[in-house]
């Protein structure tokens, strides 16, 4: 296996992948909490050090990037802001390319967490959900076709990017396209290749499709609703369903699950190098959960790369 994954890790090389969606910078801000505030009944966070991250569509791309993808870039908006330029640096830095539309109107989607002990507190959110203008779905489609993806990969949080024109403009492309989705968006998806939401995500799609019956049942029906050649569902400790003509089951591989944050980028980003490279679902499945494995025993957003992956394929056998 160990050499499959060799010669698999050395196609990837040869991949232009292009991932379309709601970028996000992530800022971990550690510190302790030894006090109580004397001004009021609150604990006081004392900050040791910031630290910021690609997060949304854009740790999707990383996770591309780390599984060794030859070239990835990042469609999306981002505010004429220091968040959108920070942002730009951590993609740049790993030599993934920043196709962005910038508004001097909605800023970067900015998600802060504080940390003390390994533990997270409270997340703070800074975003404006305005969809994308016509001018700005234009400049992404324009960027979209000079850069000639072999695959698009859709990381969609319903903050504005992933809008109807967009997506009727990657269906136009012909090629295959892989959605990480959020349910309220479902409409948009049908006819794509594949979409891998979680079990809430399902549930949740299921009954805006109004599809019925047990999960097997259900799962297909909603397939062939969306006419999908695959819908893949992630089922958190239980691993992952791979839906056709049957269901396929893929169990998790993770020793200890430390943070689920990001884990369904990681998930997206191995199906769809897997996927456009061989053909060969099963095999997707099978990497995706294991690099997800290694994701969740990480804090934060975070990538899986092929030693990690490599490594845990040998404890496996």
């Amino acid at each position: 296996m160990v050499s499959k994954l060799d010669e698999l890790f050395e196609g990837f090389k040869k991949l232009r992948i292009a991932v379309v969606g709601d970028a996000i910078l992530d800022k971990y801000v550690f510190g302790k909490v030894e006090r109580i505030s004397p001004e009021a009944p609150v604990p006081v966070f004392e900050i040791e050090r910031e630290e910021f991250r690609a997060g949304g569509a854009a740790n999707v791309a990383l996770n591309l990037k780390a599984l060794g993808v030859g070239r990835v870039a990042l469609f999306s908006r981002v505010g004429k802001d220091p968040e959108g330029a920070v942002l730009k640096k951590l993609l740049s830095d790993k030599n993934i390319e920043s196709r962005f539309a910038e508004s001097g109107e909605v800023p970067t989607i900015r998600k802060t967490r504080l940390i003390a002990r390994a533990q997270q507190l409270i997340r703070i959110d800074r975003e404006r959900r305005e969809p994308l203008r016509e001018d700005e779905v234009d400049y992404l489609l324009g960027e979209l076709e000079k850069f000639q993806p072999h695959a698009v990969v859709v990381s969609d949080y319903a903050k504005g990017v992933f809008v109807k024109p967009l997506a009727e403009g990657i269906k136009r492309l012909s090629i295959p396209t892989f959605v990480d989705p959020r349910p309220k968006n479902v409409d948009l998806y049908r006819g794509f290749t594949c979409i891998t939401p979680n079990l809430k995500e399902f549930e949740e799609i299921k009954t805006l499709l109004k599809v019925e019956g047990d999960f097997e049942s259900s799962a297909k029906g909603v397939r062939n609703r969306l006419d999908l050649e695959r819908l893949v569902v992630t089922l958190s400790e239980r691993g992952i369903a791979l839906v056709g003509e049957g269901v396929e089951y893929f169990p998790a591989t993770a020793r200890e699950v430390f943070d689920v944050t990001g884990a369904g980028d990681t998930v997206v980003a191995a199906l769809a190098a897997v996927v456009t490279l061989t053909g060969d679902w099963r095999l997707a499945c099978r990497l995706a959960n294991v690099a997800a494995g290694v994701v969740v025993g990480k804090l934060g957003t975070a990538v899986a790369t092929p030693e990690e992956i490599k490594e845990e394929f040998k404890r496996l056998t």
